[in-house]
């Protein structure tokens, strides 16, 4: 007996890729779990509605947000049944569950705890829920659902379950053995691996996968492109900023001329005894570097014993900088407590004043990267100019056809007054002051919205739009006052039964034109909101996490069927610090950012990638670039053709997207110069020492012709001479032919090298069952690219098994930090060894049984080699000489990319 209604069925035509994904459902479906990733815009909803109907059971759909949850039931009606009128057949109570019961993660969650679930979407977006969940009524809620036969789970945004949510579903999974039907844009990646076993053990892991240039192609998402618009901080900021650094340079200095702590140092058994207190090194090898450091910069010489401890021939102890200083002084003040007790006045008083200073956090001393400077940066006041001048730009280039969206993440409330004029000064970014401050700007007459959980705002000249859509929902006595500052603007006022439908008018008006500028927070209209018209979205959010960064840009890359020329800008908004050495937090959070999704380059010959070089920046050296790079910025977004010209060059590259690792080159100059170099020295020194052993040779040959002539006194002396002069070359310019061909060939096998590890953690992994793909069907895929960067992938296996090769190949390439087991090389080149040490990853390290394995593979695929155990003695040793070498060398990170290719 059929659970739906006879005629149920989805109202469009398929899309291709979605039509191949459901003729494959049946096998995706074999164990009982779906897992499907795409992007925001691709139809996960509607595939999943259908997925619904072809199983035919009693289905329950848990979504993250009241208003997603409401999305679902909306689509339904809109797509599937293709009417206004309710059934009575769905539910939104999940403690009265129906053939459709849709609920939220967190409302599931206060069920199985009998507690009350909250109601307002802001507040119910992460899972923040720790509290364990009651076996009582976790049995109440088994027995409501198996009352109404559900069989189905559909999980939308699955990326939440993780934690407490995560319990709550596993309770209820086990209690009913449901077909579970995941569905995300973004899954965790960046969760510990306990974190993706558990991910997976609820989901499933992911069986059908989507990128955003396979949707591209389908055209089935926009032409877009991220922009960066730079800002510097406000007069008041800067100089709270340079009231900030100046304090940090006196304390520094006063501390660097602080008798006391240098009697402290010195007096610590580390450095009067360091043999005797090796296990303490071991533990703390970063506190123990920093006193050497400080000892160095304060003139004392160090004796030799440190550096056989560290077997540092070479005596290198670098000069000491602010992350040095930090270190000393939390070694001081917070890591060993018990030796230092003779001084604890001294602390005491040097951990005040370093409080009072504001440089002291969580019982860390950070002299420029606080929390409240950052904070100055990621919330500059220029940040709220910036965004006037982009959206002024956006629409002198678009005009009425602007549909920009501004997403923050916070109100503000308390900018909104009752006053007749609002002459707040703004002192905060939130949504408020953003609508403020875009208000009070206004020549243009851009009509300026504001849309969240608690406050709407609408220009006045859409209220009778607005009240006409009231009374086609059939809403009454709806309540709106016009603005006290403001005649333009209307409040309108919203309760929690019409919240959801106030979203959807004001979203209706808003794709209408009513409004051309939209803002609202991230945790309303960040997730799951749709308006396929938004042109231009500028991201006003500090955030840098992956899941977030790509649901926020996912509300701007949809499809507008009405405009099928619609290409949309992104704009990402970063206040410059010019005097950090990274240009500052903001600054480096954005890089982080471009880390998490796909785009274009900006360069002649374009590509698809992540990562922020792929807009085409040169580092910022003075503050003055930063007006010629916004400048450059606007000259690229206002030609949007340009931007569909170059997606359609760069989709043509290539048919699939690849995630792979970056090993860089980690020299100073210029790769293509320096294996140049070395090829030419190779040649010449080649090239001389053929020379020098001809001379070596000539000695005897032309002391045969000499003999014969009866002019020449003395054969012998030239014969001598010339052996000499031969082996002095071979000697001089045969050393230099070894170590010129050895650079050449160390420059040249970079990727072979790296394919070579690379099986080792692939064999390690399937032998774990970390990766259940056969061998057969993998491929390592690595080579140098024209930087020298060598770039290594694996191709073959599904997204998770592909990125779980990258993490565990950059685990074993990355400098020593503190692993269980390290792997020891000896390498022998003419007659010279060499040593080298590489990390066991730690899922590999778990048991001596693992380590072993991939150890033998290692054997096999690239030399011989001993497993260390770091643990004991010899090992602990080893682990600390490593540790120091990371600690005192500059090492470029190795990047995870995505790049589309063939």
């Amino acid at each position: 007996m059929k659970n739906f209604p006879e005629g149920i069925t989805f109202k469009y035509p398929w899309r291709k890729y979605q039509q191949h994904f459901l003729d494959g459902l049946e096998d995706n479906l074999s164990d009982h779990h779906l897992h499907v990733v795409a992007p925001p815009g691709s139809g996960k909803t509607v595939l999943g509605l259908e997925i619904m109907l072809r199983l035919d059971e009693p289905t329950l759909i848990v979504a993250p947000t009241l208003a997603i949850r409401d999305q679902w039931i909306s689509r339904f009606y809109e797509l599937f049944l293709q009417t206004d009128q309710k059934v009575d057949w769905i539910s939104k109570d999940f403690k009265n569950p129906k053939k459709i019961t849709v609920t939220t993660y967190q409302g599931i969650h206060a069920a199985c705890n009998h507690q009350k679930e909250a109601n307002n979407d802001e507040e119910v977006t992460a899972d923040d829920f720790q509290t364990p969940y009651n076996a009582k009524a976790i049995k109440e809620v088994l027995q409501e659902l198996k009352k109404q036969k559900v069989k189905t789970f559909i999980l939308d945004e699955a990326h939440h379950l993780k934690k407490a949510w995560w319990s709550s579903l596993m309770e209820l999974k086990n209690g009913i053995s449901p077909t579970i039907v995941a569905l995300t844009a973004t899954p965790p990646f960046e969760v510990s691996g306990l974190e993706w076993q558990k991910y997976i053990q609820l989901n499933g892991e992911v069986d059908v996968e989507i990128s955003v240039p396979e949707l591209m192609l389908e055209g089935d998402l926009c032409p877009h492109q991220d922009f960066v618009y730079f800002t510097l901080p406000t007069e008041q900021e800067q100089k709270t900023v340079e009231d900030h650094y100046q304090r940090a340079e006196n304390m520094i200095l006063e501390i660097s001329n602080d008798s006391a702590l240098l009697d402290a140092i010195l007096s610590h058994p580390i450095y009067q005894n360091p043999q005797k207190n090796l296990d303490w090194i071991y533990d703390n090898i970063s506190s123990y570097s920093s006193g050497l450091i400080y000892l160095k910069y304060k003139g004392i010489e160090i004796p030799k014993i440190h550096f056989e401890i560290l077997d540092d021939d070479q005596n290198l102890v670098p000069e000491i900088t602010i992350f040095w200083w930090e270190e000393l002084l939390d070694f001081y003040l917070f890591v060993d407590t018990l030796h230092f007790q003779n001084f604890q006045e001294h602390r005491t008083n040097l951990e005040n004043r370093l409080r009072h200073n504001g440089f002291i956090e969580n019982k860390f001393v950070n002299f420029y990267n606080t929390k409240n400077l950052n904070q100055i940066f990621n919330q500059s006041l220029g940040k709220l100019d910036a965004i006037n001048k982009i959206s002024e730009f956006e629409f002198s280039t678009l005009g009425e056809d602007l549909r920009m969206l501004i997403l923050t993440d916070f109100i503000r409330k308390e900018f909104l007054v009752s006053e007749k004029t609002n002459e707040l000064v703004i002192d905060k970014i939130g949504a408020i002051p953003i609508f403020e401050n875009l208000r009070r700007q206004n020549s243009q007459q851009r009509r300026i919205g504001v849309l969240t959980g608690s406050i709407v705002i609408l220009p006045k000249v859409s209220l009778a739009q607005f009240l006409v859509i009231c009374e086609r929902k059939n809403i009454e006595k709806i309540q709106y006052s016009t603005l006290a500052f403001d005649e333009n603007y209307v409040l309108i006022q919203q309760n929690e039964s019409i919240r959801y439908e106030i979203v959807q008018m004001i979203t209706e008006i808003f794709e209408s034109g009513g409004i051309h500028i939209l803002i609202g927070t991230k945790s309303l209209l960040g997730e799951g909101w749709d308006a396929p018209k938004i042109n231009s979205l500028v991201l006003a959010s500090f955030i840098s996490s992956y899941v977030l960064s790509n649901q926020m840009r996912g509300r701007a890359i949809r499809v507008d069927k009405s405009n099928p020329n619609k290409a949309s800008n992104v704009w990402h908004l970063v206040c410059f610090d010019p005097n950090h050495s990274e240009g500052g937090s903001d600054y480096i959070n954005i890089k982080k950012r471009f880390k998490t999704f796909v785009g274009i380059s900006n360069t002649n010959d374009p590509v698809i990638e992540n990562k922020y070089d792929r807009l085409g920046f040169k580092e910022i050296v003075t503050t003055n670039q930063i007006s010629e790079m916004n400048n450059q910025t606007m000259v690229l977004a206002k030609n949007r053709k340009d931007i569909l010209n170059r997606w359609k060059i760069a989709l043509s590259k290539g048919k699939i997207l690849i995630e792979e690792i970056q090993i860089p080159f980690n020299e100073d100059k210029d790769f293509k110069t320096i294996k140049s170099k070395f090829l030419g020295k190779t040649l010449g020194n080649l090239s001389l020492t053929l020379f020098s052993t001809f001379f070596m040779f000539l000695g005897n040959f032309a002391s045969t012709i000499i003999k014969s002539w009866n002019r020449i006194n003395d054969p012998r002396s030239f014969t001598i001479f010339t052996t000499l002069f031969g082996i002095a070359g071979f000697l001089t310019f045969g050393g230099k032919f070894y170590r010129a061909f050895r650079q050449f060939l160390k420059y040249k096998n970079i990727a072979k090298n790296v394919q070579k590890y690379g099986e080792v953690v692939l064999k390690t992994a399937i032998n774990e069952r970390l990766i259940n793909t056969p061998y057969q069907k993998l491929q390592i895929i690595s080579e140098n690219d024209d930087n020298g960067n060598s770039v290594c992938y694996l191709s073959g296996g599904n997204r998770y098994e592909n990125s779980q090769f990258i993490s565990l190949l950059q685990e074993t390439l990355s400098p020593v930090d503190n692993p269980r087991y390290l792997i020891k090389e000896n390498k022998s080149f003419f007659g010279r060894d060499k040593t080298t040490y590489f990390a066991i990853p730690e899922i590999f390290a778990k048991n001596k049984r693992s380590a072993e394995f991939f150890r033998k593979i290692w054997n096999n695929e690239v030399s011989n080699c001993q497993l260390i155990y770091t643990r004991t003695i010899e090992g602990r040793q080893i682990l600390l000489k490593e540790r120091f070498k990371t600690l005192m060398n500059k090492h470029k990170h190795i990047e995870h990319l995505n790049k589309w290719t063939r």
